[in-house]
Order: C-alpha cells, then sequence, then structure tokens
C-alpha cells in the first residue's frame, strides 16, 4: 500500500512540475503572438504571468522591455533590460536597446562599455554597433577641442 502511496505521489509530483513548465510556455508563446498583434496590454500581461511561474525567462522581461519602448515609459524599460542582462548577460538585443537608451542620455562611457560586451556576443544584429558607434563619434565631444 505505501508503494501505491509513494507511486501517486510522485505522479502527481511530476504531472504538477510539467504543467507549471508547459503553462509558462503558453503564457510566453501567448504574449508573444499578442505582442506581434500589436496587443501590447494582452502582451504584457501575459509575459508577466510566465514571469509568475519562471521567474528566470529573460525573454518575457525582453518582451516587456519592448512593450514599454513602444509606450514610451523609459524608467520600466530600462528596468526589464537590466533584468534581462541579469539573467541573460549576452542577450545581444537587450544589450543593443540598452545602448541606445544610453546614447540618448549621453551616457558615453556606457555606451562604450555595452558596446565591447555587445562585439563578442552579436551574432545578428552586429551592423547595428557600428551605426551606433558612428553616431557616438559624431555626438561625443573631441578631445583636443577647447
Amino acid at each position: 500500500m505505501k508503494k501505491i502511496l509513494n507511486f501517486i505521489f510522485f505522479f502527481y509530483l511530476i504531472l504538477g512540475v510539467s504543467n507549471n513548465v508547459l503553462g509558462n510556455d503558453n503564457f510566453f508563446n501567448k504574449g508573444l503572438e499578442l505582442y506581434k498583434n500589436k496587443k501590447y496590454n494582452d502582451a504584457r500581461f501575459m509575459f508577466e504571468r510566465s514571469i509568475v511561474f519562471n521567474p528566470k525567462n529573460s525573454n518575457s522581461y525582453l518582451y516587456l522591455a519592448k512593450i514599454y519602448n513602444v509606450e514610451e515609459d523609459k524608467k520600466k524599460e530600462e528596468k526589464n533590460l537590466e533584468t534581462t542582462l541579469l539573467i541573460e548577460p549576452d542577450n545581444e538585443e537587450a544589450i543593443l536597446m540598452s545602448m541606445k537608451i544610453a546614447l540618448e542620455k549621453s551616457n558615453y562611457s556606457k555606451v562604450k562599455d555595452l558596446s565591447k560586451t555587445f562585439t563578442k556576443v552579436c551574432e545578428k544584429l552586429c551592423k547595428e554597433n557600428k551605426i551606433i558607434l558612428e553616431t557616438l563619434e559624431n555626438i561625443e565631444p573631441k578631445n583636443n577641442e577647447s
């Protein structure tokens, strides 16, 4: 009888864990679909639910940052990008978005630091780094100017 109870317990434990994992994926995938359809409020809700089930889902934080970018809420965008980079330091999209924010804030040293990291990890967005660095060169004060 004890073996049967242990089997049932482990069966429900495995079932619960698998439902949790599948539920998280469903929330993220549904949020992604809503994001692509520009239903940002609904997408935000789904990404937040995804984070409740898996607080280390860097993609949910990244897409929240993208939503806040569209809504022009820079503070929340930056916060979610920082969280994305804490979880996944080599997320090139998050680094690129952070570089653009730092450039807007005229934080040139941060742009340069992020650029160094970006060049090490870039796979798809490498051209963007060059554009940002060229922009930085054009607006950063020259050392020999007085």
